[in-house]
């Protein structure tokens, strides 16, 4: 594991052999479904022994409807995000949408996430790399996982001197049709070639999108059958968004993994990573 990754991980105890994993709502809904997922989530970690980072967005700037839920206010959803770092002790992460976002974002979390369509967008990526945080890329949908070569190219060239860039690249699905997604598991080894760590987003990659209704939809049944492919060809990571009533979420509530489904998809990553790892 990356040193910046040990760093991240410090306050927990895990095995160094495992998976990390991205977990938590798409957005702030507030405090309490924060509260409740970053709880729930962190005991499961820890008895598995998964390093985990915190995940909820503090503002959605890329819905399908310009009448969908945005978020509740970016200071106070930020604080929040910060405040469950804290009390349980997690590494954070949200996604920035605008270069000027990068810096105020960085007071609250530890790893800023560039969203997959915005991952060429290079002042957001200097803006992101000049921050010194870890900085997490998504692939963006149209783009091979050899030309996100250039992504890590700009946070290189974009981080202060003498701090190590801290990059993750995460695979997020290859746009399939007007409406569909496909998966190609080649780009795990080749977005590796860059010489970062890089994630699986078990969630994303099933959406359905430009749906006419305006909603994305998705395929949540899913989720277990792209995690352990991932593992199977060697993720470092998994992102996997949750919600204790996806019905009800206020965002992306079609791709969510229901919270108490979460364990026993873990429990059976654990023992598949165990035997990849063997191999």
């Amino acid at each position: 594991m990356e040193k910046y990754l040990e760093d991240l991980f410090s306050q927990q105890s895990y095995d160094s052999s495992n998976f990390f994993l991205i977990a938590g709502p798409c957005v702030v809904e507030s405090e309490e479904l924060v509260m409740e997922v970053a709880e729930r989530v962190s005991g499961i970690c820890s008895n598995l022994g998964i390093p985990y980072v915190f995940k909820a967005s503090y503002r959605k700037a890329n819905r399908t409807s310009g009448s969908s839920f945005t978020g509740i206010g970016d200071e106070a959803a930020l604080s929040l995000v910060k405040k469950v770092g804290d009390r349980y002790k997690l590494p954070t992460t949200s996604d920035i949408h605008a270069h000027e976002e990068a810096a105020v974002a960085a007071k609250y979390i530890d790893i800023l996430q560039i969203p997959a369509f915005l991952c060429r967008q290079t002042d957001l990526l200097l803006a992101a790399a000049a921050t010194g945080k870890v900085v997490n890329v998504k692939k963006g949908q149209f783009l091979s996982g050899q030309s996100m070569k250039f992504a890590v190219d700009k946070i290189k060239s974009g981080t202060p001197q003498a701090t190590t860039p801290k990059i993750l690249l995460t695979e997020r699905g290859t746009t399939f049709g007007y409406q569909d997604l496909v998966v190609d598991y080649r780009n795990i080894p080749w977005m590796q070639e860059h010489q970062v760590p890089v994630v699986m987003d078990c969630t994303h990659s099933l959406q359905q999108p430009n749906q006419t209704s305006g909603v994305t939809g998705g395929n949540p049944r899913m989720i277990g059958t792209i995690a352990k492919a991932a593992i199977a060809a060697g993720a470092n990571g998994l992102f996997i968004e949750t919600h204790p009533d996806p019905s009800v979420a206020k965002s992306d509530g079609a791709n969510m993994l229901q919270l108490n489904l979460l364990e026993g998809l873990l429990q059976q990553l654990v023992k598949l990573r165990k035997a990849v790892v063997a191999l």
